[in-house]
């Protein structure tokens, strides 16, 4: 057994899109699983932009997995997902609630044509409350669960750099449906569940610390509200780069810092003594430390808290965090053509990283072979006819596309 696809023989009906459960169910693929993702015939999945698989983000997210084009605005394909239904461990979907209940595709449908089936639900702010059946996007997760509040100074939000809230959510997803796989196996009658979150639920991973700190201080956390706590600095170098800094509460680590920098005097001086003192006069300590790390290379500044044992971490650019030597040791990206790196899944089972050496499905490319395990050729080229599923891509589609990937 290959230890990194310890899901194999798991079987994963996916009826999603963007990020939150893609990313969710690309995952387990990696783990082994086989993900079947249902698509509309026209354009599929919104992240192919009009690109098939030339399209980075729909390959980020869907490599691996297998592709039917089902219009499921049509009677006959609903038909058609229901007859697949009971062929499946997991059933994941990320529409708006109530959605799929009303396509006969719900938990409760799934579940009663499949008793063993895991159904995960995820939406924007769960199946009831006020906000039920308001769209969320990215940025709406982070703006509602506090991440937009948190990361900037006081009356001063903005926008965040990257889409933390999908990302959360379908780590959160996917954490979800491996419970209730383990769940299922330990159950003696083999049952399946329901299991629901949303992108504002899945936050409260991610701002967990900045409650308790709201909790103990009763001050609303902001951008700096945790560095005299942390005792950590972000620092710019005299040649222009950037060096953060971390210290926390040990003694130890204060008084290697105040070796590197040379600065014996910091170290008995009465505002920065203990750690208590230095979080009461963080803000004291912090211009003195910024002009020093002013006067030195970052080079040089590595150097020094190498040699004093300082816990220290260059501020990486993602161009420089995909070509550095521990990223590479670490085996975090698959390399593929076209430009297009797909990152691994953040473990090792038995000391290796599970590959994503997986090619992105063409819109519809295994409509046939996942019907004809239900259907009839002959049923299956009624609906194609009739425009309910269609087919798309292939071998010479995907040979095609592959060579101009190559050639970019």
């Amino acid at each position: 057994m290959d230890p990194t696809k310890p899901l194999r023989g798991i079987r994963v009906l996916e009826l999603c899109g963007y990020i939150s459960g893609p990313y969710a169910t690309s995952i387990l693929a990696a783990l082994g699983a086989e993900v079947v993702k249902v698509e509309p015939p026209k354009g599929g999945d919104a992240f192919r932009r009009n690109a098939d698989i030339s399209s980075f983000y729909f390959v980020q997210y869907n490599a691996g997995k297998k592709s039917i084009a089902v219009d499921l605005k049509r009677p006959e394909g609903v038909a058609l997902v229901r007859k697949l239904a009971p062929q499946f461990d997991v059933v994941i979907e990320n529409n708006r609630p109530g959605k799929m209940a009303s396509l006969g595709l719900g938990p409760d449908e799934i579940r009663r044509l499949n008793p063993s089936a895991v159904y995960m639900s995820v939406s924007g702010f769960g199946d009831g409350g006020p906000w039920r059946d308001r769209a969320a996007y990215d940025s709406i997760g982070q703006s509602m669960g506090g991440i937009y509040s948190i990361m900037n100074d006081p009356d001063d939000a903005r926008l965040s750099g990257t889409c933390i809230g999908d990302l959360t959510t379908a780590l959160m997803a996917c954490m979800g449906i491996l419970a209730g796989l383990v769940g299922r196996s330990l159950d003696a009658k083999k049952e399946g569940l329901e299991i629901r979150t949303s992108i504002l639920e899945a936050m409260s991973a991610i701002t967990i610390d900045a409650v308790t700190q709201y909790s103990e201080s009763g001050v609303t956390p902001t951008r700096e509200s945790r560095h005299p706590q942390g005792n950590n600095f972000c620092l710019k170098t005299a040649d222009g780069e950037a060096i953060t800094i971390h210290l926390s509460s040990s003694e130890k680590f204060w008084t290697s810092f105040t070796q590197a920098m040379r600065r014996p005097d910091l170290a008995s001086d009465a505002r920065f003594a203990r750690y208590r003192d230095r979080m009461t006069h963080y803000f004291e300590l912090q211009p003195i430390v910024m002009a020093e790390f002013l006067k030195e290379t970052r080079a040089e500044w590595e150097r020094r808290l190498i040699e004093h044992d300082v816990p220290f971490a260059p501020v990486m650019t993602v161009a420089a965090l995909m070509t550095d030597p521990q990223t590479q040791w670490l085996d975090m990206m698959e390399p593929t053509t076209g430009g297009n790196p797909l990152v691994r899944p953040p473990w090792r089972f038995s000391g290796v990283r599970p590959d994503r050496n997986f090619a992105a499905p063409h819109l519809g490319e295994h409509t046939r072979e996942i019907a004809a395990s239900v259907l009839s050729q002959l049923e299956i080229d009624q609906l194609v006819a009739s425009g309910v599923i269609a087919q798309f891509g292939g071998g010479e589609a995907r040979a095609k596309t592959e060579m101009s990937l190559v050639g970019e």
